[in-house]
């Protein structure tokens, strides 16, 4: 998990409505797949939703507070249970955003989105956290500490330059933060190699320190909740979702207590859940001789139902019918459920002296049949975190669009012209826009004519995610200029390449004047595992 992203090619795309696309995709690509450490292929960001469950972002825009521009323009197009971190936000409650960046070389103006959007939360209220992910860099890599350290640097000056609070926020690097490696040990006694081999492909050739350095990662996502548990946003580009994925099964794991809702004293998956729940509240228990609903009527009545009635598949209704079958004449009634996963014998008492009203007390669980929902979950995390668990909240995510190179297909560190360094000199940034790949036509009367392609064009991409910063209006305008032909393509690179410019001598003033900051930082800028 670090911002250290490959950063993708756009596909040719259309707007039919004249406006900035916001999926950056086309229909019919490839398949998706992530690789936190290789070049992830995403040609169609929409196939995210349907792979892999990442949610659009633009569901949840209108619930977040002064969005930022990344977010209205579409570039932050996914997510993953944001609206946690957004109504946090909101109502001024504890929150928290954090990423970490891999040095492997200088940070570049694809690095700049996540440093964006760390500060962005932290300028909400949230609690800023920014790591060093060294122990990747090292054992995934194959950096030396000294390189390592050397671009630690860089990355940490320009995330002060940009305006991350140190003093409010807080930095580390993975090698030398005690705490985060005991978590990290803890998380590893829930991870097993075979998701491991599922997950990221390991196999016998893998080195252990790079699974190590996975299971650092884990920490690295649940950290910000080491004192309370809290909202978490981690902003990654979508290659790192197999790691938030992963790190939200282990929160799970480590909870103390599951929540959910039961109708019997049996357990039942999800779909078997669902499908007794649909029956309760079809079946009248005034039907019945004693007016109360059990188990064999709702058995009897399913198995006068045609399966092809029932939106389940004939092993969940199987198992359904034998547990029911097997409940007899037990009532059915709907209820909270608190089920033991690694409690303590203290924290079980603790919690079912804690249940109020009527509850009935198991071997394993706890049934509530006077708690909603949200009160269960905010009580067993309350009890969980007294008796010395950590209650950890499932982390949220979300994902930006990778950019295009300006060179056209990847924006590779391999291609000098391809991207552009924060530390270039504003000249050869200048230079590097000007000779940069575009969306327009073959002649500027063709331009008049049909409009440039803003859509596939790479300069276009440094208005929106860089050089526009906060104002839409000019984003939108050298969007419709170019799309309805106005905007040549010589006129808006020369506009872009001076923009850059501005922005690197800018930025690079304030990298110089942010470097006492830096040393004054409580972060090791060197390494103590460095050999000299």
């Amino acid at each position: 998990m670090t911002g250290d992203d490959p950063l993708e090619e756009s596909t040719d795309s259309e707007s039919e409505s004249g406006e900035p696309l916001t999926d950056g995709g086309a229909a019919g690509a490839d398949d998706v797949a992530l690789d936190p450490w290789g070049s992830s292929s995403v040609s169609d960001y929409r196939k995210l939703f349907e792979e892999f469950g990442i949610e659009e972002f633009d569901e949840v825009l209108d619930e977040v507070p002064h969005p930022h521009y990344l977010m209205r323009r579409g570039v932050i197009f996914g997510h993953r249970d944001y609206r946690p971190v957004a109504e946090a936000l909101r109502n001024d409650e504890p929150a928290a955003v954090l990423s970490g960046f891999m040095p492997t070389g200088d940070p570049h103006i694809g690095h700049k989105l996540v440093f964006d959007e760390i500060i962005w939360h932290q300028q909400q209220g949230a609690d800023a956290y920014a790591l060093i992910a060294d122990l990747e860099a090292n054992s995934a890599r194959g950096m030396s500490w000294a390189e390592i350290d050397e671009h630690a640097r860089d990355y940490l000056l320009s995330l002060l330059a940009l305006g991350f609070d140190p003093e409010e926020g807080t930095l580390y690097r993975q090698s030398t933060n005690r705490e985060l490696q005991d978590l990290a040990f803890e998380l590893g006694a829930d991870a097993n190699f075979s998701e491991f081999q599922s997950i990221y492909g390991f196999d016998g050739e893998t080195d252990i320190s790079h699974m190590q350095s996975v299971v650092t990662q884990m920490a690295d996502i649940l950290y910000p909740q080491l004192e309370e548990p809290k909202p978490t946003v981690i902003p990654v580009g979508p290659d790192q979702d197999p790691h938030v994925r992963f790190a939200r099964d282990l929160a799970e794991r480590m909870r103390f207590f599951k929540v959910s809702e039961a109708y019997a004293s049996f357990e039942l998956e999800d779909a078997e859940r669902a499908l007794v729940a649909e029956f309760y509240e079809r079946l009248d228990p005034a039907d019945f001789d004693d007016d109360m609903l059990r188990c064999t009527h709702v058995a009897e009545e399913l198995e006068e139902t045609p399966l092809s009635d029932l939106e389940v598949d004939a092993s969940t209704l199987d198992s359904v019918l034998t547990k029911l079958e097997e409940g007899g004449m037990e009532p059915l009634r709907p209820r909270i459920r608190f089920f033991d996963r690694r409690a303590t014998d203290e924290a079980f008492e603790a919690l079912i002296d804690a249940v109020e009203g009527e509850k009935r007390v198991y071997e394993n669980h706890v049934d509530a049949f006077d708690l909603e929902r949200a009160e269960a979950e905010e009580l067993a995390r309350e009890i969980e975190v007294e008796n010395g668990g950590y209650g950890f909240q499932p982390p949220s995510s979300i994902y930006h669009r990778f950019m295009t190179g300006l060179t056209g297909g990847k924006m590779s560190s391999s291609i000098p012209a391809s991207h552009i360094s924060l530390l270039d000199d504003p000249e050869d940034g200048y230079d590097k826009v000007k000779a940069a790949t575009t969306g327009g036509r073959e002649t500027a009367e063709e331009q008049r004519e049909k409009g440039g392609r803003a859509d596939e064009c790479p300069v276009y991409e440094l208005y929106a995610y860089l050089l526009a910063g906060d104002d839409d209006e000019f984003a939108k305008r050298v969007y419709d200029e170019c799309v309805g032909g106005e905007r040549l393509c010589g006129d808006c690179k020369e506009q872009a390449a001076q923009l850059m410019r501005e922005f690197l001598e800018e930025h690079q003033e304030k990298r110089e004047e942010v470097e006492e900051l830096l040393e004054e930082a409580d972060i090791e800028l060197e390494s103590p595992r460095r050999r000299q």
